[in-house]
């Protein structure tokens, strides 16, 4: 691909014209990356309400649910044929809305002819969706506010893109201060090539995008973001064997992250937390990430990082915060990122890939 916009023709073609159901893509990624505990039974209902024929042409490779949505506002970063936006619907709640964004003609007017159906099937007086046609590197030029998204999602299109730091620093212009982008996608295990990413149907597939996971902590940290935090993740299975050979020994990993935009400076003191049980499908216990799971009514020390996190996000109501004296010295403000590695979680987590969006017939 010589520029970015060869990327995004190719993209457009490969998804909006050849790819007529997601059974036509070559590569295999659980159709939810394994994470500490089963989907939530709101996401598993909402998605089971989706229109069939909307699932049906559903190219993600993750689940990107984060809790806490009743009331948000919420988009969703190449929105495809709908099916994350119409289950969000139902999980912001009439109160709620959600803007999908696509650069593919077809896919947006597919996705709009469906807006009523989920509207009644839903019960609102309102439809709460909404389809943009435009670019995710450029979401002001779409009619995109700054500052106006409590939640932004993307579900396995950033590895189609080609500029991936501009989508970073759109997602982060977007969000409130204290929201957060939680998304998933292909990574690599190796930087890809130069070679493969000229392949169009390695880049239509996702393989030639794939950022090498330690980058995404870098471009994070460039744009503003938080450090990511690994949710989940997933080994993916290529199944064309023309596919495979190309990609040699690249591996590939579906991992779901959230990032959050956090004040301007704010004071990175580590802190006590307890959290108050407080979510209603999460009474117990809840599992931020997959190095962070609170126990209601336990305190646990977090660094200050995470404190700024729950203090300034949507989650802090649902949080006792006691900050510590303690200031963090410069090192421990540079960790060690080993656990943000998708290929060691799926490892640990056994995440065998049997079929989904991104799989052979």
């Amino acid at each position: 691909m010589a520029t970015s916009e060869d990327v995004r023709e190719n993209v457009k073609k490969y998804y909006g014209k050849r790819l007529e159901s997601s059974g036509d893509l070559q590569t295999g990624a659980a159709s939810c990356g394994s994470s500490c505990r089963p989907a939530p039974r709101s996401v598993t209902e909402a998605l089971s309400e989706v229109h069939p024929e909307v699932t049906k042409r559903f190219f993600g490779c993750g689940l990107p649910f984060p809790a806490k949505l009743k009331g948000c506002r919420v988009l969703d970063l190449g929105s495809g044929s709908g099916r994350d936006c119409y289950a969000f619907s139902k999980l912001v709640g009439p109160n709620g809305h959600v803007t999908g964004i696509d650069m593919t003609q077809e896919l947006i007017t597919a996705a709009r002819q469906y807006v009523q159906y989920h509207q009644e099937k839903f019960g609102y007086k309102e439809p709460n969706v909404t389809f943009v046609q435009g670019y995710m590197e450029n979401l002001n030029e779409a009619g995109i506010q700054s500052d106006s998204m409590d939640v932004v999602i993307s579900n396995c299109v950033i590895c189609l893109c080609a500029d991936k730091r501009a989508v970073l620093q759109q997602a982060y212009n977007v969000l409130k201060e204290g929201g957060e982008l939680y998304f998933s996608d292909m990574f690599a295990s190796k930087i890809i090539p130069d070679h493969m990413k000229q392949d169009a149907v390695l880049w239509g597939e996702g393989m030639g995008g794939s950022l090498f996971w330690p980058d995404l902590i870098s471009l994070a940290h460039s744009v503003g973001f938080s450090s990511p935090h690994l949710v989940s993740a997933s080994h993916i299975v290529v199944y064309n064997s023309e596919l495979k050979a190309k990609a040699g020994d690249i591996s590939y990993a579906s991992g779901t992250y959230r990032l959050f935009k956090l004040p301007k400076s704010p004071a990175m003191s580590n802190a006590t937390v307890t959290y108050k049980g407080t979510l209603a499908e999460f009474p117990d216990q809840l599992d931020f990430d997959s190095s962070h799971c609170f126990k209601k009514d336990v305190a646990v020390q977090v660094n200050g990082e995470m404190a700024a996190i729950l203090q300034s996000s949507r989650f802090s109501s649902d949080f006792k915060i006691q900050m510590l004296d303690k200031q963090e010295s410069k090192s421990e403000t540079t960790p060690e990122y080993c656990h943000l590695n998708p290929f060691l979680l799926a490892d640990k987590l056994g995440s065998s890939v049997k079929q989904c969006s991104k799989t052979s017939k």
